[in-house]
């Protein structure tokens, strides 16, 4: 059975003040959008001024940018790491399943903002991001492969797609407490992944 943890794929408690202005800021950018949250109002958030956070920060895009990138990051390393020390293909899957569920669950506000404002990076920015995103999608796809007898490259690639859209629909479903939902979620991706065959 799955069990939500408050392991590597939680978000970490802020320790930094960069890192306080973030979390803050992703809390914001959820709650109201990218364009309806100005750079007083995150200073508010973490209790300094709004001018105070350009001694961190260049702007409010580059916020958004180390924000997502970050993310896309930490999926990739994790995801990638936990498929490799499975000791065998349906754990390794298995493990991804898991390490994402947690990730959604854990960081609901990162979710919503990466789903909504990845139109708002800069170009570098969002270059980099979905590089990232392509290389988790391409651990996936392995796992998905390697788990799955007899399924396709592309329709690995599409399960994939579809899993991340039903795993990070959390922020979404609260209808359950975090542990039942992690649990059903768990259960519904790994079916759905070995459906697709």
């Amino acid at each position: 059975m799955m069990q939500v943890s408050a392991g590597p794929a939680a978000q970490a408690v802020p320790t930094t003040r960069r890192d306080q202005i973030l979390a803050a800021a992703a809390e914001l950018f959820a709650a109201h959008g990218f364009h309806g949250v100005g750079i007083d109002d995150i200073g508010a958030a973490v209790g300094i001024s709004g001018p105070a956070l350009y001694r961190h920060f260049r702007s409010k895009d580059a916020m958004l940018g180390e924000m997502l990138i970050s993310i896309s990051r930490g999926l990739f390393s994790g995801g990638k790491e936990r498929a490799a020390a499975a000791e065998d293909p349906s754990k390794a899957l298995a493990e991804l399943v898991t390490f994402h569920t947690n990730f959604a669950l854990d960081n609901p506000a990162l979710i919503t903002v990466q789903e909504r404002n990845l139109g708002n990076l800069r170009e570098d920015d969002r270059k980099q991001v979905r590089a990232l995103q392509r290389q988790y999608v391409e651990v996936w796809v392995g796992a998905i492969s390697a788990a799955v007898p007899g399924i396709t490259e592309e329709r690995a690639r599409s399960a994939a797609h579809a899993v991340f859209g039903l795993l990070n629909s959390t922020p979404h479903n609260r209808y359950v407490g975090s542990t039942e939902l992690a649990e059903l979620l768990h259960r519904l991706a790994l079916g759905a992944l070995h459906a697709a065959r």
